[in-house]
């Protein structure tokens, strides 16, 4: 793998949970990401799925700091951002951005489209003020929007239309890596495919990092080179994008992936899904050993055990399972 842009290494993000009105007390803590390393290279798209719950939009907000980090280091081209002041922060902020899953939530209904991607220009002090007009007309352009329509609200726009409005605030400071949450989830279907493509030529076009969170596959498929496979707050498998999705080899990888619609009527038909039963543990007791294994169909005793580490199971792939191999 090239050299890496973005580095975790066995990143924690733990909340406390108290009881109490006046007097409160520690009665346990939420593991919502318990233990992550993962690199992503300059130009890459990885994807980050996994059930709702799974610590994956927790694990966003900790990579851009929004969220305090409870262990671990975050490291973006060697700076560690875990232990940056305010003011480091603050300048690293420009190197990473997010698109959130909501584009009208995102977005200050208050606010022009010109102001919203003018307001990063002016906090960062990276555009003169007789050159933001401009850069802001470019930034429109780049995401297929006529810079006539500026002037508007975000309520005047449809749901695409608001997405790219977002792209275009999280490009203004032209950022090395963009965390896209969901980002196509609340649009129409035929919308999807439009903000997808947007997304690759973009990072092509800016050798821009991606990190993609999602719960569909087939558009993780689509759009990522990798894709790192997240369960209760650990990542259990990862690997290129077609060899997880087509050939997986974590029994939770493989519930997922039978979980993706086939388009022919027949072989989704005769198909048979991999229920999983129960649901997923709470992430404030997890299970002793593998987090995976009471809900596993090919569990064995040593895996409440101990935690099976990430380990290769090929040249491009890492999978935690003591069975790997054997199923």
């Amino acid at each position: 793998m090239p050299e890496p842009i973005l580095e975790l290494r066995d990143v924690k993000t733990h909340f406390p949970v108290t009881h109490g009105f006046i007097h409160r007390r520690l009665v346990g803590t939420v593991r919502a990401v318990d233990g992550v390393t993962l690199s992503i290279a300059r130009g890459e798209v990885l994807g980050l799925v996994g059930e709702s719950g799974c610590g994956k939009s927790t694990l966003a907000r900790t990579i851009l700091q929004l969220v305090p980090v409870t262990g671990g280091a975050i490291i973006l081209e060697g700076r560690n951002l875990t232990s940056g002041t305010a003011a480091e922060i603050q300048e690293v902020r420009r190197d990473l951005q997010m698109v959130f899953q909501d584009p009208y939530a995102s977005l200050n209904p208050r606010m022009t489209v010109f102001d919203t991607l003018a307001e990063p220009l002016r906090v960062h002090r990276v555009a003169a003020p007789a050159d933001i007009p401009g850069r802001v007309a470019r930034l429109m352009e780049l995401v297929g929007l006529a810079p006539r329509y500026m002037r508007k609200y975000p309520h005047e726009f449809s749901g695409g239309q608001r997405q790219r409005i977002a792209i275009a605030r999280a490009l203004a400071l032209e950022p090395k890596v963009i965390i896209a949450d969901e980002p196509v989830s609340a649009l129409d279907v035929s919308i999807q495919a439009q903000i997808l493509n947007l997304l690759a030529q973009l990072g092509r076009r800016m050798n821009l990092s991606l990190i993609f969170i999602a719960h569909d596959l087939s558009v993780v498929k689509h759009i990522s080179d990798r894709v790192a496979v997240m369960y209760l707050g650990k990542i259990v498998e990862l690997g290129p994008a077609v060899e997880v999705i087509e050939r997986p080899l974590h029994p939770y990888t493989r519930a997922l992936v039978s979980a993706i619609p086939n388009a022919n009527p027949d072989t989704e038909r005769t198909r048979q899904r991999i229920v999983l039963p129960g649901d997923p543990p709470s992430p404030m007791n997890p299970p002793a050993g593998c987090s995976f294994h009471p809900r596993c169909p090919f569990a064995l005793e040593k895996c409440r055990a101990a935690v099976p580490p990430l380990l290769p199971a090929d040249h491009q792939r890492t999978v935690a399972c003591v069975r790997l191999g054997e199923i």
